[in-house]
């Protein structure tokens, strides 16, 4: 914890240019005369801190002195402020506010960003992934209730490993003591989350699923969709990395490589938000289930 706040001080003395005693301090949480000695130790290890005194002193880095900046470049720091600034304003974490002082302190090109990040978090509400964060940080087990993708609700007691961030959605990793196996359980569909004051010690090992192996490839086939021109903005918002193709009268042809279709529900969701915008034109077995909306019709019958 010392030289976390010593490197800390450190990169917060080249990023600014007086820091008095009693605001970092404040900031550490700690006393000031525990700041005098986190100095007294900064200036033993070579790296020359001037004092300065009167109502605006404090403490500084002496003039001239340079920092060794060469392992990473002015616009690798850029992209790495903007990711981080993302993360720290959806957990508000202060560890990643203080690498974003150290990170600033490194570039000294005056360049403007040019890449904003802001990470959704509509689909989840915050808190719980600032609690889930707690948790995995503090090694905390929790429990929460859950709704599978049967509708099943079901009450679990999970060890939390990682929070994953795709698919525009949230996903935590953990071991599932009721299934007792490692499990993904998509944060929007956790409800009533509560951090136990138990403590978890196992490292639990995840499957990568960053992509698809080759034995999974053959499930993937091709999706083509036909959309009138009204709707275009909205299916390039959700088919973004597909093959299009514009056709004469306005409308244009979607063609999207979908892991096994026939089961893909967020697909179908998204073809009936379309309304009459949007047409299924291969699978054709994809057509019978789009079709069973007509089912929504009898809920409103009356109205």
């Amino acid at each position: 914890m010392k030289l976390e706040r010593l490197l800390s001080i450190i990169f917060k003395l080249l990023h600014n240019e007086i820091l008095s005693a009693s605001s970092l301090a404040d900031e550490f949480q700690v006393s000031s005369r525990t700041i005098y000695r986190d100095i007294e130790a900064i200036c033993a290890a070579g790296i020359p801190i001037v004092s300065y005194q009167g109502a605006n002193g404090g403490f500084g880095i002496m003039k001239g002195y340079k920092f060794d900046k060469s392992l990473i470049g002015s616009h690798d720091v850029l992209n790495l402020i903007t990711v981080l600034s993302s993360l720290s304003g959806l957990f508000e974490d202060k560890e990643v506010e203080h690498t974003i002082d150290r990170l600033k302190s490194l570039d000294t090109s005056g360049n403007n960003r040019t890449l904003y990040v802001e990470l959704e978090s509509l689909r989840t509400e915050p808190n719980s992934l600032r609690h889930l964060r707690k948790a995995i940080h503090e090694k905390k087990v929790i429990r929460f209730d859950y709704v599978s993708n049967k509708n099943e609700f079901t009450s679990r007691e999970a060890e939390p490993i990682h929070l994953h961030y795709k698919f525009r959605n949230w996903y935590v990793y953990g071991y599932c003591r009721e299934r007792q196996d490692v499990r993904e359980f998509k944060v929007s569909r956790m409800m009533n989350i509560t951090l136990t004051q138990e403590e978890f010690m196992h490292s639990h090992k995840v499957k990568d699923d960053s992509s698809y192996s080759d034995s999974n490839a053959e499930g993937f086939e091709d999706v083509v969709i036909w959309v009138d021109h009204n709707s275009l903005a909205k299916a390039l918002d959700q088919f973004q990395n597909a093959s299009k193709v514009m056709n004469s009268d306005g409308s244009m042809t979607f063609t999207i490589s979908v892991y096994q279709p026939l089961h893909a529900g967020w697909l179908i969701s998204i073809l009936l938000s379309f309304g009459s915008g949007a047409k299924m034109i291969k699978p054709v077995q994809l057509q019978s289930k789009i079709a069973e909306a007509k089912k929504i019709m009898k809920v409103y019958q009356d109205v």
